[in-house]
């Protein structure tokens, strides 16, 4: 095998060889060699998802490659075009997650290739393990909110206004996502984009007044403008029901991870609004708040007070409305979608986000 071909990966489905799969399980496993695989089942949404049946050799007893693994890669038609979000998981795996002992699947392997625009990563098999997956149909207790919360507030306060999250640093791969939105919304803002996706049954399950295309527009560059001068941390950057899991153990456990950098109230409005039933949302929003900021106290992080992280809770929520709401039926169900972007709507409507959004300047 060349030097080439040792370090390229595949961007076809043919391209994932045995070959291929004992060169790239041979960095967490060196000498472990794969007699033959089967491909058992796919999962086709944003990215592909292989389960994979491995006969192994060699493999390490301490610690195996176990039967079955997930590979995970950008194989699908829309997958060039969202190289950047196969990039930032690849090296979220990588870097991030192991740095704060985040709870993931096992990873054993995870690399980005620029020149394929490519990202592969090959965990574990989650089912083989018994987790208990999240669904967005199945909204989450207070518990399991706040115990997730705690996760998240020991990410946001490691990397708290880090030097280490700067250009050229261990974490400067991070996009500074609020500042950015429309670099990747935009198109989705667009009368003949945006159209059909209000006619569709999530946007009848939003308040019209989260309608107007421009009134979003408007509210994704006041985000920015809003989010200028707030301490960034390193986030999950997808941390909706779909992409959780709570472990045989109890622990809250976190995959598709497309990390960015962002205000820590960024992520928790996405998160905390994604989670809850819109009646427990709005019962239990400002003592789950409160108990991420003490989380954050606890380890050592200076946050905002309760009044202000309230205010950014409000504003950051438009965000995650226009997530769900231009979210294609080919990375969600519609179903997911739908009480995705009734959660947003009714928060915006409890916080007025359009009265606080209209009370930024728009000056930099």
């Amino acid at each position: 095998m060349t030097e080439t071909n040792l370090f390229s990966l595949p961007v076809e489905i043919d391209g994932i060889t045995r070959d291929w799969l004992e060169t790239a399980l041979s960095g967490y496993a060196p000498g472990v060699r794969v007699r033959d695989f089967e491909m058992v089942d796919f999962i086709r949404t944003t990215c592909t998802k292989i389960r994979l049946r491995l006969d192994l050799e060699n493999n390490p007893p301490d610690a195996p490659i176990p039967n079955t693994v997930m590979l995970k890669g950008g194989f699908e038609p829309h997958s060039r075009a969202m190289a950047h979000m196969h990039m930032t998981e690849t090296m979220s795996y990588a870097t991030l997650m192991p740095a704060f002992d985040m709870r993931t699947p096992e990873i054993y392997f995870s690399r980005w290739d620029e020149e394929a625009q490519q990202g592969i990563v090959i965990m574990e098999d989650l089912v083989a393990r018994g987790v208990d997956f999240c669904k967005p149909t199945r909204p989450q207790s207070f518990e399991q909110v706040a115990r997730r919360l705690e996760e998240l507030a020991r990410l946001h306060a490691g990397t708290w206004g880090s030097p280490r999250l700067e250009p050229g640093e261990t974490w400067g791969w991070l996009s500074d996502t609020p500042t950015h939105l429309l670099d990747y919304f935009g198109p989705f803002l667009e009368a003949e984009v945006w159209d059909p996706f209000i006619e569709a049954p999530r946007g009848a399950a939003a308040s019209t007044r989260f309608h107007d295309r421009e009134w979003m527009h408007e509210a994704m560059v006041k985000t920015g403008i809003y989010s200028e001068g707030q301490p960034r941390c390193a986030c999950h950057g997808d941390t909706h029901l779909g992409n959780l899991y709570i472990d045989t153990d109890g622990t809250p456990g976190f995959f598709d991870c497309i990390s960015y950098k962002a205000p820590g109230m960024f992520e928790v409005a996405y998160h905390l609004t994604c989670a809850l039933d819109v009646a427990d949302r709005k019962r239990w929003e400002g003592a789950l708040i409160q108990h991420y900021l003490n989380a954050l106290r606890s380890h050592g992080v200076s946050p905002p007070g309760f009044d202000e992280a309230m205010h950014q809770f409000a504003v950051y929520l438009a965000y995650g409305y226009l997530v769900f709401v231009i979210n294609d039926a080919i990375f969600q169900p519609e179903a997911y979608n739908t009480a995705y972007t009734a959660r947003f709507s009714q928060a915006m409507l409890d916080h007025d986000t359009i009265g606080k959004l209209a009370a930024i300047q728009h000056v930099r």
